[in-house]
């Protein structure tokens, strides 16, 4: 009788979000600096090589969450590949948190195929351009489409790409408003190898954080609001839920279903002290306005 009431209790609780995340990168682990080899799976240069001064650069005291984010900054060195898995099949979410600097310019493309050696290019989407030229602040451009869009200097912001592996196709908004009205095809294979974000020019500046990757359509609302992540997991004393928005309630509950901790923290980016917790598996349910999502962690 124990063993259905668990199974139905952990059925109930991993339906709440099926969703799979394939990367949920904050920056936080890192060591400031180059990226270098710090994440080889995740993040790696055009040619290949780590160090290169091609690499991402860890940046302290710039971020949308916690303390770090990854800049690109100008001179046209940095090329920087998120590695995206060279899928092709299926339907992703890619979100990234943004800030371009006031009067500066920022850059990335969508790559197919991307090899284990140096990088080629097979270029599945235009130039996209935030301030192409240095003269339109605030104005974003992708040339192969002709789409624009507006974003805010100096601010934060979401992007969000939807993939359409079946359709081959993709659909981008940034700040929550679609710059693609419909769907883009595919420029030149079938395959979502990765996004290239590079030091397009002199004038080049911008940062980004909060890098997830999802296995599913999210919309805009659900997956800026109740995207999280915990840690440490395991956790010894102090559990940190980290969170955009601020959280409304806290319940962790134990494999029996049992209610042990609950908290209205009516804030960004809480806690649960669970040192007093047995050790074991507990699940964290996490409300933010309407929304709630569940996450596994052990004590």
């Amino acid at each position: 009788m124990k063993k259905t009431y668990f199974l139905l209790f952990a059925l109930a609780f991993f339906a709440v979000d099926t969703d799979a995340q394939i990367i949920d990168d904050d920056f936080e682990s890192y060591t400031p600096g180059s990226m270098g080899s710090q994440n080889p799976s995740v993040w790696r240069t055009w040619s290949g090589g780590f160090d290169t001064g091609e690499d991402l650069i860890v940046e302290f005291g710039v971020a949308n969450s916690g303390d770090q984010s990854g800049a690109v900054q100008d001179g046209g060195v940095q090329d920087v590949i998120l590695q995206l898995g060279n899928l092709t099949s299926g339907t992703y979410t890619l979100q990234f948190q943004m800030y371009v600097y006031q009067d500066a310019t920022g850059y990335f493309n969508i790559q197919g195929e991307v090899p284990a050696g140096p990088v080629a290019g097979v270029f599945n989407s235009g130039n996209i351009y935030f301030n192409e030229t240095g003269a339109t602040p605030g104005v974003g451009l992708e040339d192969s489409t002709g789409a624009t869009w507006v974003y805010p200097e100096n601010q934060w912001f979401p992007v969000t790409i939807v993939f359409d592996l079946s359709a081959t196709t993709y659909q981008m908004s940034v700040d929550g408003v679609l710059a693609h009205p419909s769907p883009v095809p595919f420029a030149a294979d079938n395959t979502l190898g990765g996004i290239d974000f590079f030091s397009v020019n002199a004038n080049n500046l911008y940062n980004i954080d909060d890098v997830l990757f999802v296995d599913g359509v999210l919309s805009t609302e659900s997956f800026d609001k109740t995207s999280f992540s915990v840690y440490p997991n395991p956790v010894k004393n102090i559990l940190n839920v980290k969170t955009r928005e601020a959280v409304n309630k806290i319940s962790v509950y134990n494999v029996l279903g049992k209610l042990v901790h609950s908290s209205t923290p009516n804030s960004i980016s809480p806690t649960v002290n669970m040192a007093a917790f047995k050790s074991g598996v507990y699940f964290v349910e996490v409300t933010i306005g309407n929304a709630t999502k569940t996450v596994k962690v052990i004590r």
